[in-house]
């Protein structure tokens, strides 16, 4: 009698077995939080004849900003020096006199004390001002749960599917991180290319230097509002008859 060769089908590239059927289902996820940490730049420009007495006048006032800023309980450690410079005036009202500037970055370990912190800044002189950048101690927390909210959507969606086709999902096959944006900042996916953004904290130094120093004005409340996470992610199910 002539043998039959039962021909072995090869298995299915995408993981599923013969009686599946595979359902890819992309999903987003959201999640708010309250920062708790802020970062602004604070610094001064000051004018003089020479370059000795800009910086001589420079350093003064920026060591009674640094000063001012731990009577507010911000530890040395969290003022860091972003940019310094001396150069000399070649136009305008304040042509040949000297420029000194100095910014620093403070970070805000109590992100709802920023508007005591700029306002102590402020008052001891700063004429150069900007931020914050408002974010949280531990973002990926965060994001997690907007991960989490993301792949509940997916198998809500994946579950209404199967029902309305009459089957049952029977495993998750493939989960594939698409990224997402936590406030300014971009979540990188799991095969998105490498960006490099500027931050939007970073100094803006490009101040006319012809002008003199602004006059103080009261600086505005800082609102904290709520940060949004907003991910997406695509999984893939296997689906069977019930």
């Amino acid at each position: 009698m002539p043998l039959r060769l039962a021909a072995k089908r090869p298995p299915d590239p995408r993981g599923i077995d013969r009686n599946e059927t595979l359902l890819s289902v992309s999903a987003s996820g959201h999640a708010e939080s309250r920062p708790d940490k802020a970062e602004f730049q604070a610094g001064i420009e000051t004018f003089a004849a020479s370059a000795t007495a800009a910086s001589a006048a420079n350093a003064t006032k920026i060591a009674e900003i640094v000063t001012a800023l731990e009577k507010v309980g911000v530890d040395e450690k969290d003022i860091q020096t972003r940019a310094v410079s001396v150069s000399r005036v070649e136009y305008g009202a304040r042509r040949g006199q000297y420029q000194a500037s100095n910014v620093v970055n403070v970070t805000m370990r109590r992100a709802d004390r920023v508007s005591e912190a700029v306002t102590a800044v402020t008052e001891a002189g700063a004429n150069v001002l900007s931020g914050p950048n408002l974010s949280m101690t531990d973002p990926e927390a965060v994001a997690n749960v907007a991960y989490a909210n993301a792949y509940k959507a997916a198998r809500n969606r994946a579950e209404a599917y199967a029902e309305a086709a009459d089957m049952e999902i029977a495993r998750v096959i493939y989960i594939r991180d698409a990224g997402g944006q936590q406030g300014q900042t971009y979540l990188r996916g799991a095969d998105a290319m490498a960006i490099q953004t500027e931050q939007s904290s970073s100094p803006r130094m490009a101040v006319p230097v012809a002008q003199p120093p602004p006059p103080a004005v009261m600086p505005p409340r800082v609102m904290l509002g709520t940060t949004a996470s907003d991910v997406f992610i695509q999984v893939d199910f296997a689906l069977r008859a019930k």
